[in-house]
């Protein structure tokens, strides 16, 4: 961006936190485009000089609201709006009641999916997983921390989850948790979410984005409020060192090192399960 700025915005939620996925749009009266930028990690954009007089400044992000604005513009081509609050568009599922939720390992599941032989795919499960989900007021000031049992790793083949377990691959020994940060949370639209975060496996800490669909809510038998979310990434097993490669013929890997990753988390409303 040069040193000279035309018009500047921030967009915002309406608690004041940066929209990061906001693009800012100027057109002139008569709908013709005269500038278009994305915001900066912050929500700030500023356009490069522009026509001096007013114009018609729209800032469209990822699940708000279309917020449109007048611009003066001034005889050097620049001015402000400020910061601009984004209403967010309307969810089809009541969103869960902020506060702690804890995450329910018996109605979640977490399982990595690789290519075997590059002809079909291998899952393995994870049984053994716990954390915590903050909810945010607004959602956005959401958080998650959530830790998974390396040795739990289960494909249904006991000599498969030895190695999986062993040096060769997940090291299970030196690294029994496998561990998730979240670092931030943006809508995408309607009920669909990414989560940032710092994953810890295998010894190395990689930043992520989660995909993040949200299911609702419901009250159990027994009382409890659940939440329900299901969420997927892509994961390159290279990134973590984990490089065990058996080359089975002319450049075929054994398995993959591409890995797609499903979770399906149920949690429950409070800072602990609930007896049962």
């Amino acid at each position: 961006m040069s040193s000279a700025q035309g018009l500047r915005a921030r967009a915002v939620t309406s608690a004041g936190s940066p929209v990061g996925n906001a693009v800012l749009t100027v057109t002139d009266l008569a709908g013709s485009q005269l500038a278009r930028v994305e915001v900066d990690a912050q929500g700030a954009a500023a356009t490069a000089p522009l026509p001096p007089g007013v114009h018609t400044a729209v800032l469209t992000a990822g699940g708000y609201l279309p917020t449109a604005r007048m611009a003066q513009i001034s005889g050097d081509g620049s001015g402000t709006l400020g910061d601009i609050a984004l209403e967010p568009e309307p969810v089809a599922v009541e969103l869960p009641a902020a506060g702690a939720w804890t995450i329910d390992p018996v109605h979640s599941s977490v399982a990595a999916t690789a290519r075997h032989l590059g002809i079909s795919s291998v899952r393995a499960d994870f049984r053994e997983l716990g954390g915590r989900i903050d909810v945010g007021s607004p959602v956005e000031d959401s958080s998650v921390r959530a830790e998974i049992k390396a040795s739990s790793v289960d494909t249904g083949i006991s000599m498969r989850d030895d190695h999986l377990r062993s040096a060769d691959f997940l090291d299970v020994e030196a690294y029994p948790l496998i561990e998730f940060v979240s670092t931030g949370i943006r809508r995408q639209e309607g009920d669909s979410w990414v989560v940032t975060g710092e994953l810890t496996l295998h010894g190395r800490s990689r930043p992520v984005e989660l995909d993040l669909r949200y299911g609702g809510y419901e009250q159990d038998l027994w009382g409890s409020e659940r939440a329900a979310f299901h969420a997927e990434t892509q994961l390159d097993r290279s990134d973590f060192a984990i490089s065990y490669n058996a080359l089975v013929r002319a450049g075929v890997a054994a398995v993959s090192s591409s890995l797609h990753i499903e979770l399906d988390i149920q949690a429950v409303r409070g800072e602990s399960l609930p007896d049962m």
